[in-house]
């Protein structure tokens, strides 16, 4: 068993953090403050052919796995871009799993290259106000009338909707009261997102500025059934597809934030001097900072094991969730521990680390809270009772 990245996999690293390299702490730090979505990082990875990483080389892509693109998003976050370079490109990644796995050949001949070649940009429209994480009761409704559907009603913190001309959607098509499994009723279409009919009104939040996150919504948005992925009412069944590997990818971008802002936590602290002596040589600061390289790496193995399961084809639900709330975990610490060295000017936005601190609480949130997580791994894998 050996655990090293293989030639191919350094390779890819080397060349995602080249790219990365044009885009400098002013960069992140002039988008944290101004907002405005990194277009230039998502141009810069469109041209290099890296936002296709996960899509089969018949449609533009690079046909590579889980454990590849895990490995780009981590060295995206870790290059000092954090959530905000990590989210501008997330979606690309995971978010059409349910086209390429149940989609036409037609529809993915039509949906995937735009997305590859960086021309279109799509957001992923499921959560909604009044449902949270219980997706299977979702609101949103979608009449057939004829050779299309008309959609009405709200989501809520959808990424990327301002830029966005595609959006994927989850949209409930028979009544839940009529439906034998609760799972059942939900389709899921790929269209465009015209705002002649959907209101999308952004969120102010506390970071991540550069990557919008929105309310969306609908009245009476017409989309050809053409656009419908699937059959009609397996919307559910369609999006768990790309549940695994969106947590993969999650825990991986948190692992890039955790690891960057050790990074400069480590070197503040060999280049701060108090008492004449660096900082870096009272041990406690050292012990945080290495108990935070210990739970980064653990963190990492675990979502390795994740992605390396999912690429085989195996069931890897408990992997994927169990490195999603460690790395997330694993993240935050670290980058609570950054602003700690760093001490009062760890609070000073110029030394970047309070970025990070904000960005961190992002996965720690979404997709799944921790506490669902355990909730999970409790039903699962050890065989206690349902909880909720």
């Amino acid at each position: 068993m050996n655990f090293d990245l293989s030639e191919d996999q350094q390779s890819l690293c080397d060349a995602v953090g080249r790219i990365c390299q044009q885009f400098d702490d002013d960069y992140w730090l002039r988008k944290d403050k101004e907002g405005g979505f990194p277009f230039e990082l998502h141009r810069a990875l469109a041209d290099a052919g890296w936002l296709g990483i996960c899509i089969p080389e018949a449609y533009g892509g690079s046909g590579l796995g889980i454990t590849e693109a895990a490995l780009m998003m981590q060295t995206i976050s870790a290059s000092g871009a954090g959530m905000s370079g990590a989210s501008a490109v997330h979606m690309n990644i995971f978010g059409l799993s349910p086209v390429v796995i149940f989609g036409t050949d037609a529809q993915k001949q039509r949906m995937l290259p735009p997305l590859v070649k960086g021309t279109e940009q799509a957001c992923f429209a499921v959560t909604e106000p009044n449902t949270g994480l219980n997706t299977t009761r979702l609101k949103l409704r979608a009449e057939r009338q004829g050779d299309h559907y008309v959609l009405n009603g709200q989501k809520v913190w959808i990424s990327t909707a301002q830029v966005a001309q595609k959006m994927l959607i989850l949209a409930r098509t028979t009544p839940i009261e009529e439906v034998k499994n609760h799972t059942d009723g939900l389709s899921l279409f790929y269209t465009d997102l015209d705002r002649r009919f959907v209101e999308v009104r952004e969120i102010d939040k506390m970071g991540r500025k550069a990557v919008d996150s929105n309310q969306v919504f609908i009245d009476g948005l017409r989309v050809p059934a053409e656009d419908r992925i699937g059959e009609e009412g397996k919307g559910f069944h369609y999006i768990l597809h790309g549940m695994n590997p969106e947590r993969i990818l999650i825990a991986s971008e948190a692992i890039g934030l955790g690891k960057v802002a050790l990074q400069r936590a480590t070197q503040y602290a060999n280049e701060r001097e108090v008492f004449d002596r660096p900082i870096g040589k009272n041990q406690s600061i050292q012990h945080p900072l290495a108990e935070c390289w210990m739970h980064l790496e653990a963190a990492n193995l675990m979502m390795m094991k994740a992605a390396d399961r999912f690429d085989r084809g195996l069931s890897c639900g408990a992997e994927a969730n169990a490195a999603k709330f460690l790395g997330a975990e694993a993240g935050y610490q670290a980058c609570l521990q950054a602003v700690m060295t760093h001490g009062g000017f760890g609070y000073a936005k110029e030394y970047h680390v309070e970025r990070y601190l904000r960005e961190s609480l992002i996965p720690r949130i979404a997709p799944i809270s921790p506490q669902l997580v355990l909730c999970f791994i409790a039903e699962k894998v050890l065989g206690l009772p349902k909880s909720y």
